[in-house]
């Protein structure tokens, strides 16, 4: 196994300026020359959507050459959910762990410090399944600069091979398990959110998501995340330029540019109850909107998949 440096995982598409940002953030990181950088770009799914991927992987070549970065170019569309867990598969098998980086986010430089910090730290802790870098828009109150939660993220995260080989792409039990109305609520986040709706479009070839998958196989084990107390990353995605995402006006977000020091990490492996319960709030006034954005995108996405 090759342990000499941690891997990056980048994944990459169609949209040139988000991989451009979302690369230049990375440079920006305390501890990047400790990491390898592999980029995987998708081939593309149409020919409308081919001048776009050629100009994103234009981009990606000259950072690549720039950083000694490993680049895989797929010939055919994978999609975003074999895209990402193929490559998160590899990189476990070959490093033991992986950092997980989309073309839409953009990284604090504090970003993989923290990662690599908390990938030595809980290395051996089999409660947690994942690092997030991302935090909801919450105060919270914590006397830690993390915590853990009893849910995961998508938006810039970490894992080891010990955590990512439960991962299940048949979500196995899901369907029986969804039909018991504590198993359904405890999934939603104390029904504050749509994942059991989530995961039932999945398979039902609804929606590409491997996360919903992941959440599944997490949350069956009743796993934990640790979260930083300030997200250490941004979506830039939701600007109607993604297949997958809507669009909205993102606030701005300012990150810290934490550098050179040892993070405050929770003393016990637990979810911390107030966080947690700020989470929940701020999740309750989305759950609604998300779930009606879901039916419509389902049926788009529907049709999309037959042709």
């Amino acid at each position: 196994m090759n342990t000499n440096k941690t891997p990056i995982a980048l994944f990459t598409y169609n949209r040139p300026n988000h991989t451009g940002r979302a690369l230049a953030s990375l440079t920006r990181c305390h501890r990047f020359d400790e990491c390898r950088s592999y980029i995987y770009c998708d081939g593309p799914k149409s020919e409308q959507d081919r001048a776009e991927v050629e100009v994103s992987r234009t981009v990606v070549r000259e950072w690549a050459e720039k950083q000694g970065a490993v680049v895989i170019e797929r010939q055919e569309n994978l999609g975003v959910a074999r895209s990402i867990v193929t490559g998160v598969t590899d990189l476990c098998r070959e490093y033991g762990r992986v950092i997980v980086v989309e073309d839409d986010l953009v990284v604090s430089p504090a970003f993989l410090d923290y990662m690599l910090q908390a990938l030595d730290r809980y290395q051996d802790a089999p409660q947690v399944y994942q690092l997030s870098g991302y935090m909801f828009p919450v105060d919270s109150h914590a006397t830690t600069e993390a915590f853990f939660l009893p849910c995961i993220t998508t938006w810039g995260w970490a894992t080891w091979a010990r955590a990512w080989h439960v991962f299940d792409w048949h979500a196995t039990g899901a369907q029986v398990r969804l039909a018991e109305v504590d198993t359904r609520r405890r999934f939603n986040l104390d029904g504050h959110y749509p994942y059991a709706t989530m995961l039932e479009d999945r398979l039902a070839g609804r929606n590409d998501s491997w996360g919903i998958l992941w959440w599944w196989s997490v949350f069956q084990r009743n796993g934990l995340a640790l979260y930083p107390r300030q997200s250490l990353v941004i979506n830039r995605g939701f600007d109607g330029s993604g297949r997958h995402c809507g669009s909205h006006q993102e606030k701005d977000v300012v990150m810290p540019e934490w550098s050179n020091r040892t993070f405050q990490f929770p003393q016990q492996i637990a979810p911390d109850d107030e966080a947690y319960r700020q989470v929940l709030d701020y999740l309750a006034g989305h759950g609604v909107q998300v779930e009606q954005a879901m039916s419509r995108i389902g049926r788009r996405l529907t049709r999309w998949f037959r042709h």
